[in-house]
């Protein structure tokens, strides 16, 4: 079996999105990741987000283009009830910050598959969870 990490939204945006200030770190990662055989997992939450984001800042050329292959891809990833559950008791934990309940659940979903996650965002550190670097 091949080692997973869990993709935020933010790498998957910048590898397509060639004006982000991380598209070439997320090029650089995406190599790495096929040279080290990582399964890069993408939880649904994720994939609805990267694909509103493409709509409206890329259109929907680009927002279906990463769908399809998002898709045909096959490690999707959907967060139980519990997960969500656990990701709102996590948000309460940090009221100073502004922490999405979209990244929470990426969190927990992370602790409870024993996997890091793939993200350019600070937040992952605060909420201690495993980043993959």
């Amino acid at each position: 079996m091949s080692r997973a990490i869990l993709a935020d939204t933010g790498p998957l945006f910048a590898a397509i999105d060639r004006h982000d200030r991380h598209h070439q770190r997320a090029l650089s990662d995406s190599k790495r990741i096929a040279r080290e055989n990582w399964e890069v997992m993408v939880a649904y939450p994720i994939l609805l987000e990267t694909y509103s984001l493409l709509l409206y800042r890329l259109g929907r050329e680009a927002a279906a283009t990463f769908l399809g292959e998002a898709l045909a891809a096959g490690t999707l990833i959907n967060p139980s009830p519990e997960d969500y559950l656990a990701a709102a008791i996590k948000l309460a934990a940090f009221p100073d910050q502004s922490i999405t309940l979209v990244d929470s659940t990426l969190a927990v979903l992370a602790v409870r598959l024993g996997v890091q996650v793939w993200t350019y965002d600070h937040h992952f550190d605060v909420m201690r969870a495993a980043v993959w670097r």
